[in-house]
């Protein structure tokens, strides 16, 4: 390691050798690898193999090993290939959570890994996947029930571990002997569980993160259907189960919280009653300390949501022969907090109304010109109403009072007004006997309710 970033009080330098890549499942992260000689100090080093496997070696010939360094280590028969993922003073303690004796043969690093080691490493691995489909079909063929869920070679090829799943004892003596036919080398069979097989594997739990199983957790606890009654869960297994099919890990995770408030909470089977009516317990938020009670046994009536320290002033004085006049407390009667929702600032048909807009206007500019719009309707029909109700008043008072304001708004000189009203075809015409004005123009083909003026139309 290059001392390129030294710390200013002269402690030593800046490392990055504590945390490993962490594409590697299980990772450990060594906490004391800035520590000048900490991974002198121990001749025991971690190595990790595919997926989840790892072993405890001795590095007898003092190699200068840090944490991502690829060795040989001794195997039965020949070496195997494998990753530095801790040095140290951490490994005796990993050693002792891993429940390793210290009378059991610790095997030896050989060294580290050359070129031709890397090549036959990755020759075996290219066979893992043709050999794990070609043992299943054989394993099916013998009549087996089992599955066969993964294949890892040794490093040197010499030797292949078929992991499987078995709901009950298998004799698979006469399938080892079809598999070392089958593919030359010598088999070992290891029986794992679901849990497992899903750590080795790996997947994207519903929480949006990697499995537990694949990333930090080493012992599988045993989850029971128990710890979801603690926590007030339904028990649906559709989402009460993971990746393997069996209850989630994180269950057991708050359980301990929930059996320690739901000791400050009274006993579902007490009922409170009250001058009117008895109430039954319905639910209870454990975390909150809160009760919600019903005067129906079966479904939720008449709701009423207490504390726990309410509840318990309720049951004592039931067990006097007092009956309290309304479960909430007369001092601390105030309005109920309403949930606090987000769409509650901003109405969900906020956007509605400009959609509405822009549509309008885009059926507007489709219509043909020749139509009139909504807007233009309207003001059409109702001068036509207010003709129809007004038939008694003489229509050419209004010419004229058409006429009196074109006179105030034209400025123009008579010339031009009068070259202009012979050349318009958008002349009004004032019909004597029924004295109504109609525009005709080319751009409206369809007429205004009422009695149109034929008499004076070219022919």
């Amino acid at each position: 390691m290059n001392n390129e970033y030294k710390l200013k009080n002269g402690s030593g330098c800046l490392a990055c050798t504590g945390c490993g890549r962490q594409d590697n499942k299980l990772n450990t992260y060594d906490w004391m690898a800035d520590i000048p000689g900490n991974s002198e100090e121990q001749d025991m080093v971690e190595v990790q193999f595919k997926n989840t496997r790892k072993g405890y070696y001795k590095n007898s010939n003092r190699l200068p090993l840090m944490k991502g360094d690829i060795v040989a280590v001794e195997a039965s028969p020949g070496h195997d290939i494998g990753t530095v993922t801790l040095t140290g003073r951490l490994v005796p303690l990993q050693m002792k959570k891993a429940n390793i004796r210290q009378d059991v043969e610790i095997k030896r690093v050989y060294r580290k890994a050359k070129p031709v080691d890397m090549e036959k490493y990755e020759e075996a691995k290219s066979r893992e996947h043709q050999t794990m489909i070609r043992s299943r079909k054989i394993a099916e063929d013998l009549g087996l029930k089992m599955k066969i869920g993964d294949v890892e070679y040794q490093g040197d090829g010499n030797k292949a571990i078929f992991y499987y799943i078995a709901d009950e004892r298998v004799d698979f003596r006469q399938l080892i002997k079809v598999l070392a036919d089958a593919f030359k080398v010598r088999i070992e069979m290891k029986q794992i569980g679901a849990r497992q097989e899903a750590g080795r594997i790996g997947g994207i739990g519903p929480c949006g993160r990697e499995l537990c199983c694949a990333t930090w957790m080493t012992s599988f606890i045993s989850v029971s259907t128990s710890a979801a009654r603690y926590q007030d869960i339904s028990l649906n297994p559709q989402k009460l189960a993971g990746q393997c099919a069996k209850l989630k890990c994180c269950l057991n995770y708050e359980v301990d919280a929930y059996v320690e408030c739901q000791k400050r909470l009274p006993s579902k089977e007490i009922e409170l009653e009250t001058i009117d009516s008895t109430y039954y317990y319905f639910k209870a938020d454990i975390l909150a300390g809160t009760i919600t009670y019903s005067t129906d046994k079966s479904f939720l009536a008449n709701e009423c949501t207490i504390s726990a320290r309410r509840a318990f002033e309720v049951i004592n004085m039931n067990r006097r022969g007092e009956k309290p006049e309304k479960l909430e407390s007369s001092e601390n009667a105030k309005e109920e907090r309403k949930s606090k929702d987000l769409l509650e600032q901003e109405s969900l048909t906020r956007f509605d109304k400009n959609k509405n807009s822009k549509n309008k206007k885009k059926k507007n500019k489709g219509a043909p010109n020749n139509l009139p719009s909504e807007t233009e309707q309207a003001s059409v029909e109702k001068p036509v109403a207010e003709k129809n109700q007004n038939k008694g008043q003489k229509p050419q008072e209004k010419v004229k009072e058409n006429n009196d304001s074109e006179k105030q708004t034209d400025n123009r000189p008579r010339n031009q007004r009068n070259k202009n009203r012979g050349n318009n075809p958008n002349r009004r015409q004032n019909n004597g006997n029924q004295g109504e004005q109609k525009p005709k123009t080319n751009n409206q083909q369809q007429q205004p309710e009422g009695k149109v003026n034929t008499d004076n139309m070219p022919q």
